[in-house]
């Protein structure tokens, strides 16, 4: 397993190195299709963010779905921490999906949880991709100022397999192309343990 460790705004030093190597170990006893791990590390110069001012950025490629999990602390060595808890907390969840489970204690499929949906997609209808504010400020110019941008390679899956990737990179959303419609579309944590879709008419 190859760990790549890069700094922005801030240096890295070889013990701390050491010290990420130490604590990814277990990672590949986890999921032993793991090739690399990607650890970010970036300092925040705001001094009103002095208690949350070191940020860790973890990301596993594996054969299997991308793996992430972040995390901000006062020091770096806090932040890792937390960091690889939670990546070690959606690995097993990973792990655990894929048993087979019998008997009183088989957990209710993603799939099946998730059969309301259609219904509730058919009654809103399309007015939920019409919904076009904007987070971003715009600049002086008028125009939306663009933060981040990414590029990413979209394998057509279903809305099961959408959830489950969703859950492994720890957002609140997931961005797919639904392998039945060929449409793209957004699965979404509601509140609670619901979720939801937003589809687009091509």
């Amino acid at each position: 397993m190859d760990i790549v460790v890069k700094g922005r705004h801030t240096e890295i030093s070889e013990r701390f190195r050491q010290h990420v190597a130490d604590k990814l170990a277990k990672v590949e006893k986890l999921d032993s299709k793991v090739i690399s791990v990607d650890v970010e590390c970036a300092k925040e110069r705001n001094p009103r963010q002095a208690d949350q001012s070191e940020r860790v950025e973890l990301t596993i490629y594996s054969r299997g779905p991308i793996v992430r999990a972040e995390a901000s602390a006062q020091d770096c060595y806090a932040a890792l921490d937390v960091a690889v808890a939670k990546l070690e907390a959606r690995l097993r969840k990973a792990t655990d999906r894929r048993k087979v489970h019998y008997g009183k204690k088989t957990p209710v499929s993603v799939a099946a949880a998730t059969a309301a949906l259609d219904d509730e997609l058919q009654r809103a209808g399309a007015s939920a991709a019409a919904d076009t504010g904007s987070a971003d400020a715009p600049d002086d110019t008028g125009s939306a100022l663009v933060i981040r941008e990414k590029l990413h390679a979209a394998t057509p899956m279903d809305l099961d397999q959408a959830l489950y990737e969703m859950e492994l990179v720890g957002h609140d959303f997931y961005l797919f192309v639904d392998a039945t419609t060929s449409a793209p579309s957004v699965v979404y944590r509601r509140h609670a343990y619901d979720y939801g879709v937003i589809r687009l008419a091509v």
